[in-house]
């Protein structure tokens, strides 16, 4: 999956810039999730989705005009681990580590606020005054051409694990800011690039399992299953749990 942050700070135009590369990309056929970081209540206090999140463990929600599923994620994996699509475009999450970021700000001291070693590009408010360049990122009015930012997604865009196996040498976020300037490639992660021995999916979404996890899950599930009969060693293992 292809994913981008667009990262500023309020009234920086990252509605305005997601908005137009979500069209562009929902145009081309992609199937487009948009995750929104906030900074305020999003079920407040005393309301009747409020009063059943604190005895559920889930709320379904069923309006007029949009449905919802109201959760508490545990972190950031667990939360991007329900998306199934082609292409993230993540509003907010200034401080996320391990996919790359399109910066939105109005000014240029702002860019280099911001400026974590993740940033590909520059959009929102300062895209607006003519300026081209800011630190050798490019900048890109979204309003104008949108197309070139959305190719930029298309191109640029990945996500990592976010599991600090170190088996690239690296934890994640190094090796983000390496893919970032070049110097390596998402194939260099062992998580993507390797078939694993063990593969867990929720929901058709991958669970990433550092190595010593799958050892573990592998040789649990051999060891109960070595004592039933109809089990041959060396064939394919299936295990499917619905709740």
């Amino acid at each position: 999956m292809k994913a981008m942050a667009f990262v500023g700070f309020k009234k920086s135009g990252k509605t305005t810039t997601v908005e137009a590369v979500a069209k562009v990309l929902k145009e081309k056929g992609y199937r487009v999730v948009i995750a929104k970081s906030m900074h305020v209540d999003f079920d407040r206090e005393g309301t009747d989705t409020w009063r059943f999140s604190k005895v559920a463990d889930a709320v379904l929600v069923r309006a007029h005009d949009t449905d919802a599923l109201l959760f508490k994620a545990k972190d950031i994996n667990a939360l991007l681990s329900m998306v199934s699509a082609d292409v993230m475009l993540l509003e907010g999450f200034k401080g996320i580590k391990h996919v790359p970021k399109v910066i939105c700000a109005k000014s240029e001291e702002e860019v280099k606020e911001l400026n974590d070693g993740l940033a590909v590009a520059v959009s929102g408010v300062i895209a607006s005054k003519g300026i081209k360049e800011i630190d050798g990122l490019p900048v890109i009015d979204a309003t104008k051409e949108p197309e070139k930012l959305a190719e930029l997604v298309l191109k640029r865009g990945f996500m990592l694990p976010n599991i600090d196996c170190g088996l690239c040498g690296f934890n994640c976020a190094e090796m983000a800011r390496l893919i970032v300037r070049g110097e390596k490639s998402v194939n260099d992660c062992v998580v993507l690039s390797s078939r694993p021995k063990v593969t867990i999916k929720i929901d058709g979404q991958v669970l990433p399992l550092k190595d010593w996890v799958q050892e573990l899950v592998e040789k649990t599930i051999k060891g109960m299953l070595s004592a039933m009969k109809g089990y041959r060693e060396g064939k394919k293992i299936e295990i499917v749990i619905r709740e």
